[in-house]
């Protein structure tokens, strides 16, 4: 499969219904073989206080996302706390979306450069700085990621950026182990255990 997503081989429906081929509980193990992804990097100094540690978030999460968000190829998904790029490349691949990972870690923005050129995923990116500043800089973003990275002031900047791109064009947010604090721009629109998808209003 690898080989294949190299050469540009696999289009987005055929990668989505292999991986929905594979029982739940081994999708992880088969996402990771596919991306050659053996083990989760040790965080480094470039991780501040009151940041989450990289956990890459669960193939079961990725799916729901696709599918309660609507994610599609005319999206550009934004993922604040990217890590190693597993969740940008993943949605990538299944669905033809551009994405953009946001990745404070400069070891693991370079983990993300290799995964994206191992599996020719050309409309995949990875810049390394504070996801909650970056994400200013994201408006072409309507689809944005939000895996538990960051709770407090980081997090209400980073709401707050967020806002101003939403008053240009509609964005959805997806938030997973992250309950939003008062968010009166945007409505919940599905969630699903640990996942719940917003979308802004107007």
């Amino acid at each position: 499969m690898r080989a294949r997503l190299a050469a540009g081989a696999v289009p987005p429906a055929t990668f989505r219904a292999e991986l929905r081929a594979v029982p739940a509980r081994d999708r992880d193990a088969w996402l990771d073989a596919v991306l050659d992804l053996d083990e989760v990097p040790d965080d480094g100094p470039a991780l501040e206080r009151g940041c989450v540690p990289y956990l890459p978030c669960a193939v079961d999460t990725l799916v729901r996302t696709i599918e309660l968000a609507g994610v599609t190829a005319a999206d550009v998904v934004v993922d604040l706390g990217a890590g190693v790029g597993r969740a940008t490349t993943t949605l990538h691949l299944a669905t033809g979306a551009a994405a953009i990972g946001l990745e404070v870690q400069p070891a693991l923005v370079a983990r993300a450069h290799a995964l994206v050129a191992g599996v020719g995923a050309r409309r995949v990116f990875t810049v390394a700085g504070r996801a909650e500043e970056l994400v200013a800089r994201a408006g072409c973003g309507t689809v944005f990621f939000l895996y538990c990275p960051f709770g407090g002031a980081r997090l209400s900047q980073a709401l707050a950026h967020l806002e101003a791109i939403a008053r240009g064009h509609p964005i959805r947010v997806c938030a997973v182990d992250l309950p939003l604090p008062p968010t009166p721009w945007l409505d919940q629109v599905a969630a699903d255990g640990d996942l719940v998808v917003h979308r802004s209003r107007g």
